[in-house]
């Protein structure tokens, strides 16, 4: 398996050149689908095009068909970290908060493997949740093995696309047909 951290050294002035943010760098797959996902986003807006993508996506490859960091054959897979996106820098923490996520820890933190509540606050050390029936939970950030947003109307109304050029079309009351399916014409 690769470097992550070596990886993620490579891509990023990629990404910085490009005056883009990364989220996320990470392998998925195992032996039998290896797949290199990089999540990335504009810091201003917090929103990804495809044209990005598309930008991102090359120059990586370039990249790495120069370097070739990556033994094995894999697949890449560059996008935007989605509305329900994970949690993965200090800074995400202070950005998100207010907000519902779902944390999982390892080691286990009193007993408790995940933590689903509000984030209230970050200090750099450790992030605070508001966790139903337990209340305030501080879970340090070197215990949090995985963390993302939980999607509730709040969040989908708070990370409304600033821009919607490029949207299709869309056809509001479209009948159904029979099998319960939107009926798209043209």
């Amino acid at each position: 398996m690769a470097d992550i951290a070596a990886i993620t050294k490579l891509i990023e002035p990629e990404a910085g050149a490009l005056g883009l943010q990364l989220v996320r760098v990470a392998f998925f797959g195992g032996k039998s689908d290896p797949t290199l996902q990089v999540m990335a986003e504009r810091p201003d807006t917090r929103q990804l095009l495809i044209s990005d993508c598309e930008a991102l996506s090359r120059r990586i490859s370039e990249k790495f068909d120069e370097l070739d960091p990556i033994e094995e054959a894999y697949r890449l897979e560059v996008s935007s970290p989605g509305i329900d996106r994970p949690l993965t820098r200090a800074s995400d923490w202070t950005d998100w908060a207010g907000f519902d996520a779902r944390v999982k820890v390892d080691p286990p933190l009193g007993g408790r493997k995940q933590f689903d509540g509000r984030i209230i606050s970050s200090n750099g050390d450790s992030v605070t949740l508001n966790v139903n029936k337990l209340g305030k939970v501080a879970v340090p950030l070197v215990q949090i093995a995985s963390a993302k947003l939980i999607l509730t109307d709040a969040l989908i109304k708070a990370t409304a696309p600033l821009s919607t050029e490029g949207v299709d079309q869309i056809i509001e009351d479209a009948p159904l047909s029979s099998a319960g399916k939107i009926q798209v014409e043209g």
